[in-house]
């Protein structure tokens, strides 16, 4: 009960208290410290465990996936093998599945997936739905599909998790047929299924629909609709061109609305090239004082466009007095059995040679169809080609490259990307789609984007 009210020190002084120690406080414990972020505390306690059998590991395992901590957990469980601890319970294997889903390790996910057809657990439920939403999140959605029409029996989470999947994949008619289906297998949705009923409305312009399906979740289903909720609505408005509306929505909904919520509408009239209103809506973000760098750039572009200079050099001024520093940006790239991590910026990589090369030559090529850099994401007070010169050695670019070197010809390459893609990479990335002929899927803080042919599946709206 303690550990479940972020109170691990409490929970210990009653572990202490306990006279005559079981399994169960053991592991209750451990589970504890691990899933609250007290991590050298919940190895300590583990190494001291009378018995370290499945259900301690399974303890340790599933709290660091659930306190973001997935990459050692899934250090623990290769451990956790090479011990030979026998697997009789799927718990650990669907916690380990989350994992590899949280930091994209599609190759990982796809050996843990052999591993579980292997022990024979694939009838198993949560595990199936772990793998669903393991393959979603790799940006795999026809394995995740596979997965989804191959079992037996599936439940809520099940269908929640394909309709998310095809949601975010921008497969909004899929999406909605998946719900069709759901309604007719007699299963009842819940809160996240309507969060990506929206989201999919947003991505296919459909209004009418979205409005139907958020009345839907409140008048039929009884279900209160969330911040997310509001927030999938209004990415649904303004993205569709319905900006008044949107404003009022964010003026009259019942929960306060957040930094993210004010500069999504704010991008919005951005896009739409509402300027009057985008000045209103950047003046309130700004009375916010924003603590997102990205927020920051936003408003510093809509000021700049609408030529208020003395508003850039405030915007300026306050995040330097806030100490606003953008977090450094780096991609991930998964290569086989491998994954790479490159930094903006980085030049200390062995293949830093062949990947400027190659990163010149097409760069060459793009301005040959017309690309000129957009430098606007770049704050720094430098001239103009320092400022090209730092988008060129962006992580996402490093990542692609480096890609497209080692990575089998006609393959889909899979990068992730701490940050928001900036809007000259995205314009890169689709040129180079249609340069190299490749698929390229790129997931960062906010999207997932396929690149191909040229295009993006969320339409240059993110």
């Amino acid at each position: 009960m303690y550990s479940k009210f972020s109170l691990p020190l409490y929970a210990r002084a009653v572990f202490d208290s306990i006279s005559s120690f079981n399994k169960a406080s053991w592991t209750a414990m451990i589970s504890g410290y691990a899933r609250n972020g007290f991590k050298n505390e919940a190895l300590k306690l583990f190494r001291e465990a009378p018995k370290r059998d499945l259900f301690a590991w399974t303890a340790l395992i599933s709290g660091f996936v659930q306190s973001g901590n997935g990459v050692d957990a899934l250090h623990l469980f290769v451990k956790m093998l090479r011990e030979e601890v026998e697997i009789l319970d799927p718990l650990v294997l669907s916690s380990v599945v989350g994992a590899c889903a949280n930091c994209a390790l599609w190759e990982l996910g796809k050996q843990v997936h052999c591993l579980v057809i292997g022990l024979g657990f694939e009838s198993c439920v949560f595990v199936s739905n772990a793998l669903v939403d393991m393959y979603a999140k790799c940006s795999d959605l026809d394995a995740a599909k596979g997965v989804f029409f191959g079992m037996w029996r599936k439940d809520v989470v099940s269908w929640t998790s394909i309709i998310v999947g095809s949601a975010q994949h921008g497969r909004a008619e899929e999406a909605l047929a998946l719900y069709d289906s759901m309604v007719l297998a007699g299963v009842k949705p819940n809160e996240v299924t309507f969060v990506g009923l929206i989201y999919a409305c947003s991505h296919a312009g459909l209004v009418g629909k979205g409005r139907k399906l958020f009345r839907s979740m409140v008048e039929d289903h009884g279900i209160r609709p969330s911040l997310q909720h509001y927030t999938c609505l209004l990415d649904l408005l303004s993205r569709s061109g319905h900006l008044e509306e949107a404003e009022n929505l964010v003026r009259a909904m019942p929960i306060t609305p957040d930094e993210p919520t004010w500069a999504a509408l704010l991008s919005a009239c951005k896009h739409h090239g509402n300027a009057k209103m985008a000045i209103r809506i950047a003046d309130h973000l700004l009375s916010l004082k924003p603590e997102e760098p990205s927020s920051y750039i936003l408003l510093s572009n809509v000021y700049a466009g609408a030529g208020m200079w003395e508003n850039v050099s405030k915007v300026r001024k306050m995040m330097m007095v806030m100490e606003v520093k953008k977090q450094p940006g780096y991609s991930c790239i998964e290569l086989g059995k491998e994954s790479y991590v490159f930094y903006a910026g980085e030049t200390s990589h062995p293949m830093k040679d062949e990947i400027a090369a190659l990163m010149r030559k097409l760069d060459e090529e793009m301005r040959k169809r017309g690309y000129v850099p957009d430098t606007s994401s770049v704050l720094h007070d430098m001239d103009q080609q320092e400022k090209e010169r730092q988008l060129f050695w962006h992580s996402e670019r490093l990542a692609l490259a480096y890609g497209l070197l080692k990575s089998v010809p006609g393959t889909i390459i899979r990068i992730i990307k701490n940050l928001r893609v900036c809007g000259d990479c995205h314009t890169v990335l689709k040129l180079i789609s249609t340069i190299t002929s490749r698929d390229i899927y790129v997931r960062d803080t906010t999207r997932y984007h396929h690149f191909k042919e040229g295009k993006c599946s969320c339409n240059d709206f993110w």
